[in-house]
């Protein structure tokens, strides 16, 4: 009993030295990483972004350090959006948020009622208090619910065709943790302007189905036994992807591994979103074919939190994006093709 219990004691001992020796070895590789970044990288950001050997760096995760300024820099400011602009877009909302605690008026305000625009000041309050709730950091009181709502009432008054929908409050709250407060409504506000993004905010219902369509094709194409086991319950994407794509993974993975996932989503645009999905229904394939629709639905909504980032990288880079020799972007187009011709049997992802 008491060898046993020393043996255990003994192999304790070695699996923390490991642990302790992987972090120190991940520790060390995200130092030299981060000073490749600095000195090299970053200042010559145009001629180096594209290089494979920048490509390959950025696979492995950006260093904490320089993750915002690389976002900042692969997302782009396509808008124009100055820090002057948000501070005026800013201003606006907080002088709608005092005449609506003023008023119960039902008067329009260009163009949009007044109820409206009350039920997205409520939504956005109402979305902050569930963001990160386990980091307590963006509940009322924390450090960053003010910054939280105030990006969030500025892109309201800048997008006011958009407004706030559900989800747009983790994408925010990752920038906010990672930028500064005009750099991260800057990085917003063009992260939501992408076609993908857009698409799916505004609930785009032609554009989602052609989104869906498209990752479909590489669904069949990469896990195929798993496609017609979806089939055969008539689980469609929209089921799970939909809050996927809405937070950008933020939401269903842990807060270090979606990171990980936005690092690789600057890199490669939205067909690397699409991806990681299929990445996640490979890592959980076998788990997924006992299941029926319910239990399917239910695991892709809430998955398991011991998700490691190895194993989900692992899986996405097992996938892959292409189709008889045509990429994300050319299946895309093939696809929007065919849904205009009303040709529904072209396609497989299209049969019902």
């Amino acid at each position: 009993m008491v060898a046993g219990a020393k043996k255990r004691e003994i192999k304790e001992a070695h699996k923390r030295k490991r642990i302790m020796k992987e972090r120190f070895k991940q520790e060390e590789s995200i130092a030299s990483a981060m000073v490749i970044w600095i000195n090299e990288i970053l200042p010559n950001w145009e001629v180096m972004r594209s290089t494979r050997r920048v490509r390959e760096l950025w696979w492995q995760g950006l260093p904490p350090s320089v993750r915002g300024k690389v976002w900042s820099l692969a997302v782009g400011n396509e808008l124009n959006i100055t820090p002057e602009l948000y501070e005026i877009f800013l201003s606006r909302a907080r002088e709608r948020w005092k005449s609506f605690s003023e008023t119960s008026s039902d008067s329009d305000v260009e163009g949009i009622s007044v109820a409206d625009r009350e039920a997205s000041l409520e939504l956005i309050k109402l979305d902050i208090s569930r963001t990160f709730p386990s980091l307590y950091i963006f509940q009322k009181g924390g450090p960053y619910h003010d910054v939280l709502h105030s990006i969030l009432g500025a892109y309201t008054c800048y997008r006011p065709d958009v407004g706030y929908v559900q989800g747009m409050s983790f994408i925010a709250a990752v920038l906010i943790l990672n930028l500064e407060e005009a750099d991260a409504f800057i990085a917003f506000a063009n992260l939501l302007n992408k076609p993908c993004q857009l698409a799916f905010f505004r609930v785009d219902h032609s554009m989602m189905l052609k989104y869906f369509a498209t990752f479909e094709v590489f669904f069949e194409e990469n896990l195929s036994k798993l496609f017609l086991h979806f089939k055969s319950y008539s689980l469609t994407p929209d089921i799970y992807l939909i809050d996927w794509i809405f937070t950008l993974y933020s939401k269903s993975l842990p807060l270090d591994l979606a990171c990980r996932v936005w690092d690789v989503f600057c890199r490669d645009g939205e067909e690397f979103l699409f991806r990681t999905g299929l990445g996640i229904l490979r890592l959980y394939e076998d788990i997924l074919l006992q299941m029926d629709f319910i239990h399917i639905a239910q695991f892709l909504t809430k998955l398991p939190e011991d998700i490691t980032s190895e194993k989900l990288f692992s899986c996405i880079a097992a996938i892959q994006m292409q189709n008889n020799t045509k990429k994300w972007t050319q299946v895309f187009a093939s696809v929007t093709k065919d849904i205009k011709e009303g040709d529904k049997n072209s396609s497989p992802a299209l049969k019902s």
